[in-house]
């Protein structure tokens, strides 16, 4: 992807609008085979989060996706070695990896009215076992930024405990995007740059699945 083509798509996706349509949402659950009662706690979670605090809304988010998807490699779920699942894909298998837990998390906090800014999917490489330890595995994490050049805080479905950036010295950043572009870094202010960018293509595939969906 060149760097005119990720600054179209960068225009394109800042313009997505996160608009639920529950009935759509509830016959492509059915379709997937998704068990009524896992549809029906999640829209009870958007119920009873719309109006929370926002530290609490994102402990909410956390915490249920964290406990109603099982990790799971994309190869054994979806016969991929890497496939973007859309959040009712997620729900209904109950199963999927880690970047399928970010996305969940990401839609239903974007879908509870928290801003696009302020979230980031970073992608990270993560430390097996002890911090110090030399081995380490791709992972993905979701950040809420309350301010630009604020801390973030971390959601993971490695660790439910919501914390800081700075106490989690077993990830290491890479690089983050959402869909107002993609960040060289994970600061507030970083800027937008190409790093990465050629597995976004997914992510682009991934907002358009999604609305097809309901969202």
């Amino acid at each position: 992807m060149t760097i005119v083509a990720l600054s179209l798509w960068c225009l394109q996706s800042s313009q997505w609008a996160f608009a639920l349509d529950m009935n759509l949402v509830q016959q492509t659950f059915k379709r997937m085979g998704g068990k009524p009662q896992a549809l029906a706690e999640w829209q009870n979670l958007l119920q009873e989060a719309k109006d929370l605090p926002i530290n609490e809304k994102l402990k909410r988010v956390n915490t249920f996706f964290n406990h109603h998807i099982t990790f799971a490699e994309d190869i054994d779920v979806w016969g991929q070695d890497d496939y973007w699942a859309t959040p009712m894909e997620s729900l209904s298998k109950g199963r999927g990896d880690c970047e399928d837990y970010v996305i969940a998390k990401y839609f239903v906090l974007r879908e509870l009215n928290v801003p696009e800014k302020q979230l980031r999917l970073i992608y990270v490489k993560a430390h097996i076992g002890r911090v110090d330890s030399q081995v380490e595995q791709a992972h993905m994490i979701l950040a809420y930024y309350p301010t630009p050049d604020e801390e973030p805080l971390i959601l993971d479905n490695l660790i439910t405990d919501i914390r800081p950036a700075s106490r989690r010295p077993d990830l290491r950043p890479i690089f983050s995007f959402n869909s107002e572009g993609v960040f060289v870094g994970v600061t507030g202010s970083a800027s937008v740059g190409p790093g990465g960018v050629g597995r976004l293509s997914r992510w682009a595939d991934l907002l358009q699945r999604a609305h097809a969906e309901g969202f």
